[in-house]
């Protein structure tokens, strides 16, 4: 498939809030010379509290939102969004590429250390068809404990990313887990990374927190590649960043340059 898009059209991110930038964030650094547009849906979020039906409307008013403005290619920076509507947006629109995101078991397995894998994410991403598929993909391999954590995307919405009330509120999400016996965490929610110094203060340093922004980043480069829109100039790209709650906005720009 060739785009009619211009190779200096930006790339679209959006995500039920101010979550996707840690998957914008990561992207930036792999692709430096792109342009950037990123939605945030924080009037709406959380998403993962939402039935399929009220997220699958929601993502695809993000998508034309972002299409309206030139995106040549869409990045679901959202694991809700993924697990609930990729599969229709990608139906909806097949002239250019759609890049979802996944918990990231893969890289967790290949550690191939000992222990338990636990995943912290939405309801609803933890409650998906999708989720399913994967857990059944790696259950053999290792002890996979789902982890729901409904409640911390408010969190990190408001701009709350470490202190004693987020501290006692994750102690309590992660209580009576054996942290001695976890290998890792994967984070399943892209909002999580902007606490992960606050979880890894209390797991320990012995135990691997990884999300899946890396991966993603690379699937949409392998895609830009395959459809020959990559940009090609050497200075740095813009970014340009919107919110359905104007002053999510100016939080959003100092968690990109965190």
């Amino acid at each position: 498939m060739k785009s009619i898009l211009s190779r200096n059209n930006p790339i679209g991110f959006f995500d039920s809030g101010v979550g996707g930038l840690s998957v914008m964030k990561k992207t930036i650094e792999l692709l430096p010379h792109e342009n950037y547009i990123y939605y945030g849906d924080s009037k709406n979020a959380p998403y993962g509290v939402k039935t399929v039906d009220e997220v699958k409307k929601l993502s695809f008013k993000a998508v034309e939102f972002l299409l309206e403005k030139g995106a040549k290619a869409i990045v679901i920076a959202c694991n809700t969004a993924t697990a609930a509507a990729v599969e229709d947006i990608r139906k909806g629109y097949a002239d250019i590429p759609i890049i979802g995101i996944e918990p990231a078991l893969k890289p967790a397995i290949e550690l191939n250390k000992n222990g338990d894998i636990l995943i912290m994410a939405t309801p609803m991403t933890l409650n998906e068809k999708k989720f399913a598929k994967l857990m059944s993909r790696y259950k053999e391999k290792k002890s996979i404990i789902p982890l729901p954590c409904a409640g911390l995307v408010e969190f990190i919405e408001s701009g709350v990313l470490e202190g004693e009330e987020l501290r006692k509120f994750l102690s309590e999400k992660l209580q009576g887990h054996n942290y001695k016996n976890t290998s890792s965490i994967v984070l399943g929610c892209t909002h999580y990374p902007f606490v992960r110094n606050e979880i890894q203060s209390i797991v320990g340093h012995e135990v691997n927190i990884i999300d899946g922004s890396l991966g993603t980043a690379k699937e949409l480069k392998r895609r830009l590649k395959e459809n020959n829109i990559l940009n090609e100039k050497k200075e740095k790209g813009n970014i340009e960043i919107y919110n359905s709650k104007s002053e999510v906005v100016e939080l959003s720009y100092k968690l990109i340059n965190l």
